[in-house]
């Protein structure tokens, strides 16, 4: 291709050679790196405005300075007696400030995570030269950050794509390693409704393409990936909010409580002092899930992007979750999307050859996989060409058709498609309907086939079987879905027949046969105005209105810019049964939350019984200490130790989630208050207990 006739004035020079480079493959993270960071970032979040945004650690945070405070001083709220005030405090201090930090640490780690792939996509960008096509047909070159939207470029072999495009003219293969992983190169083309996308930071590595360029600069699909995977346009769930909302209450609730104190300790004839009600109060407030609730966020992301996709937003993780109804199409999901031709079956007394011909001559312009596979086909059968290409037209696929094939010379027309479609073309020209027509479309649909009606003008010369496979285990991970709660739809085109054997074998709930791309926004609305949360896939332009009404939308890395636009997740690796596998992160994340919240107010009711009893112990009420612990000082200290350790101890639960199991909601529920419920009340008597005769060993109180 020679898209403009070039110059030597508009020949690009030997500096723009020197601007292509080999994108860096991607590479396992540094977690000795990643850590020497997050020790660094724990400590820039214990900034007062990074604090306060998470309103139980904030109440932690403000009980270390009035300790520290109270250290320096230890009356300075007043008389108090005791011995060793100024260590007790520092002590408490020190335990304190590390119950902050610890949980800076975690959601420092998780954040590490998305700014090392930052890193990594960022270095595929640099500021290159780009060939800018005129108006008139010259070439100018300008940096690529200079390109705007609708701007055209032409690129060659070797080039990097300068920002995201879309194909207009030109066939080539592109490396997109940079941004999937994968090596092997990818087939770009004008014309493709799956296969005309190109991201810029990509690299051309055969021919030439013009490219119209969709992105202004820093709007491009890697830019809003590196913004997402570092968090900086992270923002909080629903039910992130809302459960910071409920810890903050259960804290104000606490504090309230502890507050009370003193006039309880008044009656008995006790007294507590200052630095003792803080650490009460630390002890008691639900710290554990507060200080890893953004870890456990952020990780469901970092999740997501480990299998290859980038979304738009927490929100879409989670909202996965919540996802009670799937809507798949069947080919390439379901099925593994390579039908090929199997058999000729003629009909009307036509013979098997002639059926060959007339598929051949409706298949020969047909570059799909299923088309050149009626053509092998038709060849071994010892069909030939026997017209003028030249001469001829091609009449390419539509959903509104539903059928393809050639205008021969001569004015005939040779088609190929549903058998529906075709009797309708039969029937507009006069030409008759066949009952052999019937029983041979039944055979091929009760075999689980697509059958293909092949006519040349007024007579359909028979069915052309297309085989498809149901995909190993998918029936399987349907079961998983169906245990979940998850209702699976199959969007296909086929007949009903066709589409019921596949349903049945693969083992989804629902399908749609014979499916339009309108039907695709119907399903959806209609499973929503049953109050259900729907998901889809989709790659192409006609797919984009049906992702942008369901709640999560998945585009296919070779889809349309404007597929990509609509939806809220992309798949960069193009694999649609990814779906199901993003589902299941979106519920492991919920599920994690929930789980580490169980745990969390267990503890929070085990440290009650095990510390206010020891309270008023020097009120001649040593009956109530029932774990036996030394005094009020060893007791605190040793809460509040469990207390800031056992945050660090799950942050590997908190960035790899609960193991995932297909559960009910409510066996889900039975379990996380089986073992998190349960295990959060038990652990923190006997880890308090052991805490404190080492105190007490050692003589720290």
């Amino acid at each position: 291709m020679n898209p403009v006739a070039t110059t030597s004035k508009n020949k690009p020079p030997r500096s723009l050679k020197s601007d292509r480079r080999q994108p860096p493959k991607k590479s396992k993270v540094n977690n000795k790196g990643l850590y020497l960071r997050a020790v660094k970032d724990a400590f820039v979040k214990l900034n007062p405005k990074y604090a306060i945004k998470n309103p139980v650690m904030f109440l932690v945070w403000v009980g270390t300075i009035i300790t520290l405070l109270v250290t320096i001083d230890p009356y300075l709220f007043g008389q108090v007696s005791g011995e060793n005030l100024q260590r007790f405090n520092g002590l408490i201090t020190g335990i304190l400030f590390f119950t902050v930090w610890f949980a800076n640490f975690a959601e420092a780690v998780a954040e590490g995570r998305g700014k090392a792939q930052a890193d990594a996509l960022r270095s595929t960008k640099s500021e290159t030269l780009a060939r800018k096509l005129s108006p008139d047909g010259s070439i100018t070159e300008v940096p690529s950050t200079s390109l705007r939207q609708s701007d055209t470029v032409y690129v060659v072999a070797g080039d990097i794509i300068p920002a995201d495009g879309e194909v207009i003219m030109g066939v080539a293969s592109v490396d997109e390693s940079a941004i999937t992983g994968e090596s092997a190169p990818v087939l770009k083309e004008s014309g493709s409704d799956v296969a005309s996308s190109v991201t810029g930071g990509t690299r051309i590595i055969s021919d030439e393409l013009i490219i119209r360029i969709t992105a202004d600069p820093g709007k491009g699909f890697i830019d809003r990936m590196i913004a997402l995977v570092e968090g900086a346009e992270r923002s909080k769930t629903p039910n992130e909010i809302a459960l910071t909302v409920l810890l903050a209450v259960l804290s104000l609730v606490f504090l309230f409580v502890v507050v009370t104190l003193p006039a309880i300790a008044f009656y008995v004839k006790s007294s507590i002092s200052v630095p003792i009600l803080i650490a009460l109060l630390v002890a008691l407030i639900p710290t554990t899930i507060g200080g890893l609730l953004s870890a456990i966020g952020i990780a469901g992301m970092d999740r997501v992007a480990q299998f290859n996709v980038i979304a738009t937003s927490g929100r879409a993780v989670e909202a996965c979750g919540d996802v009670n109804t799937l809507v798949l199409d069947k080919t390439g999901t379901i099925t593994l999307g390579n039908r090929l031709a199997e058999e000729f079956i003629p009909i009307n007394g036509h013979s098997i050859e002639e059926i060959a011909s007339v598929a051949l001559a409706a298949s020969v312009f047909d570059d799909t996989p299923e088309g050149k596979s009626i053509v092998r086909l038709a060849e071994k059968f010892g069909a030939k060409v026997e017209f003028d290409r030249n001469q001829s037209e091609p009449v390419d696929f539509s959903a509104k058709t539903r059928m393809s094939g050639t205008n021969l010379p001569g004015g005939y027309q040779a088609r190929k498609g549903a058998v529906r479609a075709i009797l309708g073309f039969v029937r507009s020209r006069n030409g008759q309907d066949s009952p052999e027509l019937n029983a041979a479309y039944e055979q091929v649909s009760h075999q689980g086939g697509t059958p293909l009606a092949v006519c040349l003008d007024r007579e359909i010369y028979g069915i052309i079987y297309l085989k498809d496979i149901v995909k190993p285990g998918i029936r399987e991970r349907f079961d998983q879905l169906r245990r979940m709660g998850v209702r699976t739809i199959m969007l296909t085109g086929d007949n009903r027949i066709t589409a019921s054997v596949i349903a049945t074998e693969a083992g989804v709930d629902d399908f749609i046969a014979e499916a339009t791309p309108e039907d695709k926004i119907y399903v959806i609305q209609s499973e929503q105005a049953k109050g259900k949360l729907v998901a889809m896939t989709g790659d192409g332009t006609n797919d984009a209105p049906a992702l942008a009404q369901a709640n999560i939308g998945v585009a296919m890395n070779t889809g349309t810019q404007a597929a990509k636009e609509a939806a809220n997740m992309v798949d960069l690796d193009s694999d649609p049964t990814k779906l199901i596998d993003i589902v299941s992160i979106g519920k492991q994340l919920l599920i994690t939350r929930g789980a580490l919240t169980t745990f969390s107010l267990a503890n929070d009711i085990a440290k009650y019984f095990a510390i206010i009893p020891v309270l008023f112990a020097t009120a001649n009420l040593q009956s109530l200490n029932i774990m036996k612990l030394t005094s009020i000082n060893s007791a605190i200290l040793s809460a509040l130790i469990y207390n800031a350790l056992i945050i660090p101890a799950l942050i590997p639960l908190a960035l790899r989630g609960v193991k995932f199991r297909p559960l009910t909601a409510n066996q889900l529920l039975q379990r996380n208050i089986l073992i998190y419920g349960l295990g959060g009340v038990i652990a923190p008597f006997i880890a308090i207990k052991l805490i404190d005769m080492l105190i007490t060993v050692v003589g720290l109180a």
